[in-house]
């Protein structure tokens, strides 16, 4: 354990002990939020961003040293393990190398190498590499076997027994661990990614041209961007490309590729025209081309694969991250428009509290093109509920209902229109969630007041539904499902406890996301609000069945009680430090109603003198932060985009031209920006 935390020490370039007390808390079940925001002291003020890194190195070298331990166990149950194999093995970094170094005494089934030695030839191949001014034909002679053995083994002839040769010195120097590592990293560095057109596939096919710019494509491997990796391998999957790697020079026929030349050099044997050399040099292509060429290929690969779903999945969470984090429009009444041609517009309207409270279809476009009918059916809405905000969904018929609320606002004065991305929200609507908030609604209605109620709070309603079902990164469906979630799901709890969570009015997806809150915790703090009434204080959550002091403990500074009983309940500050803002409040002379919000005040105060053994400076100076801005959102605040009447088309964009929009998408190779109304185009 202590090399593993040397190592990750090493890696994020902080403390030892900083590691070492990271670990101790996440081992005894304390979450990364709760560690990042309150145990400051204790871990020298790693954030959040270390925090996950540092979690993420731990399970990888933990299992790397499992891995580890049962490779030096097989290898010394074989009675092979030499001091010099097991430092090497104690010493590899990764489980690539490990795997490497373990090739050799891999069980495994039998291979023409394992048979030629069992054969009695491995003398003669010794021999021969040991002195290749001896004559391989005449060597070989002594090993000709009489008749086949009895697993159908033939050696009676000569050329069968230097075959035996080939394939024995052949499959050694594959297993060479340096040799392998050496030709992956060149091959890293020089190889080309190549891709054509599969035989046989028709280029004007839609889902075949759609790789059009792959059919005849090649880029050298380890600088092949997430994106374009990818695409490739999406191609390859469905059989649309072929794809290889190829040497970046390819040999003449006859002559030895440079590969080949690689292996000759490591090994230290060149061909001088000796009797041997012939057959060594057969030898040597065979380690290429047989043994190492396709293997290699298939490591090299899957590193790419790998490099290009660690991108893919960081940008899928930074647009997560900024998604989740956007500014909430807030308490306001807001009218949801999902659009739809055939099908009509869904609407639905939501009161400030996010409460459904009125819905209905209109068709403005085909095939009824009832515009005028549309625009009465939602003045009426719009008058009665006192609506002021628009959320239009960015799906099919988008623009067109833009231009409908365009209209809309025409008639009314004071509102506005905004368009918001529609990912999930049809997930949500066919969810069990969806059917016990609104029981008595229909599905397509649900979606429209998910439209809406991600404008007021896009955090509070995006929780509800799979991260992954938002869509907001590029190839999601092609990396590792597994890892995606995993950080997906960081994601959300970072920025749900990054904002805080109001404990009367948050619904149970959104509380399970409150570090130390499971699902059933939080189902349950729901049904205690209902049986008992709001929460007047944080102290009142361990009365909630399942909540214990540790889940307390874990979730309590998370959690916000607005217009309790203590006023500190609706901050940042940890019920626990609630002994230290007493201090504070005596040595000021003040109550906490008058200290929080006052920072002239608050600035006047050092923090050194209200620190102690259990809660340091750093503590401090984060109570008195929360008590200068009490309840503060890191969210920016509210904007909506202005959009330039006239720009409707990318035809009407002008040199020098500055347009406002919202980013609805970004990938490694650009951003996708809602302008003019709701189109949409690609920037770089």
């Amino acid at each position: 354990m202590q090399k593993i935390l040397r190592q990750i020490a090493s890696e994020l370039r902080v403390r030892e002990a900083q590691v070492r007390t990271a670990v101790e808390l996440l081992d005894g079940g304390a979450s990364v939020p709760f560690i990042a925001r309150y145990r400051k002291e204790a871990t020298g003020g790693l954030d959040d961003v270390h925090l996950r890194e540092l979690e993420a190195r731990l399970g990888y070298l933990r299992e790397l040293e499992d891995r580890r331990e049962a490779v030096l166990k097989s290898i010394e149950e074989q009675g092979k393990l030499t001091p010099a194999l097991r430092a090497a093995i104690e010493a590899a970094p990764t489980k690539q190398e490990l795997e490497d170094l373990y090739m050799p005494y891999k069980p495994r089934r039998r291979t023409k190498g394992q048979i030629a030695r069992e054969a009695g030839i491995e003398p003669l191949a010794d021999r021969l590499w040991a002195d290749p001014t001896l004559d391989p034909a005449a060597e070989a002679v002594a090993f000709v076997k009489a008749e086949k053995g009895e697993g159908g083994e033939d050696f009676t002839t000569v050329p069968a027994v230097l075959d035996g040769v080939r394939d024995l010195l052949s499959e050694r120097w594959a297993e060479d661990a340096a040799l392998v590592q050496s030709l992956r990293e060149w091959l890293w560095t020089e190889g080309l990614l190549k891709s054509k057109l599969a035989a046989g596939k028709d280029e004007n096919n839609p889902d075949v041209s759609k790789f059009r710019d792959y059919f005849d494509y090649d880029e050298p491997i380890g600088r092949v961007p997430s994106h374009r990796a990818l695409a490739v391998f999406r191609g390859r999957t469905q059989e649309i490309l072929d794809v290889k790697l190829v040497l970046p020079v390819e040999p003449e026929p006859g002559k030895p590729s440079i590969a080949e030349g690689k292996i000759a050099l490591h090994l230290g044997w060149s061909h001088q025209a000796r009797k041997a050399d012939d057959l060594l040099r057969k030898c040597v292509a065979w380690t290429w081309r047989v043994k190492l060429s396709l293997s290699t290929e298939r490591d090299l690969f899957a590193r790419l694969r790998e490099e290009a779903e660690k991108v893919a999945i960081r940008v899928f969470a930074e647009n997560l991250r900024d998604l989740l984090l956007a500014a909430p429009a807030g308490p306001r009444v807001c009218m949801g428009l999902d659009p739809g041609i055939r099908t009509g517009v869904k609407v639905a309207v939501v009161d400030a509290t996010g409460k459904l409270v009125d819905t209905a279809t209109v068709y403005p476009h085909e095939p009824r093109r009832d515009w005028d009918g549309a625009l009465h059916t939602l003045s009426q809405l719009c008058r009665k509920h006192g609506v002021n905000l628009i959320a239009i969904g960015n799906g099919t018929a988008s623009r067109e209902t833009d231009k409908l609320a365009a209209d809309l606002m025409k008639r009314i004065d004071g509102m506005q229109r905004i368009v918001v991305s529609e990912a999930g929200a049809s997930v949500y609507s066919a969810s069990e969630y969806a059917s016990q908030e609104m029981p008595d609604v229909d599905v397509s209605l649900r979606g429209a007041a998910s439209i809406a109620r991600r404008l007021q709070d896009p955090l509070a309603e995006l929780v509800k539904i799979d991260p992954k079902s938002i869509g907001v990164g590029q190839y999601q469906h092609d990396v590792n499902q597994s890892e995606l979630a995993r950080t997906l799901e960081a994601v959300v709890e970072d920025c749900v406890n990054a904002v805080g969570v109001d404990v009367n009015t948050a619904s149970a997806p959104l509380l399970s996301r409150v570090a130390g809150l499971s699902g059933s915790v939080a189902k349950a703090v729901v049904q205690w609000r209902e049986s008992n009434g709001a929460f007047r204080s944080r102290q009142q959550l361990l009365q909630v069945s399942g909540l214990g002091p540790k889940t307390f403990e874990q979730s309590a500074g998370f959690l916000r009680i607005r217009g309790g009983e203590n006023p500190l309940d609706m901050t940042g500050v940890h019920p626990e430090t609630y002994p230290v803002v007493e201090k504070i409040l005596a040595h000021a002379g003040k109550p906490v109603q008058e200290l929080m919000g006052r920072a002239e005040m608050l600035k006047t105060l050092k923090p050194e003198l209200f620190a102690n053994e259990k809660f340091g400076v750093i503590t401090v100076k984060d109570i008195l932060g929360e008590l200068e801005k009490p309840g503060r959102d890191p969210r920016p605040d509210f904007k909506v985009a202005r959009f330039n009447d006239g720009v409707d088309d990318i035809k009407d964009l002008q040199p020098g031209m500055e347009l406002e929009g919202t980013v609805s998408n970004v990938a490694a190779f650009g951003a996708f920006v809602d302008w003019a109304c709701t189109r949409t185009a690609w920037c770089t």
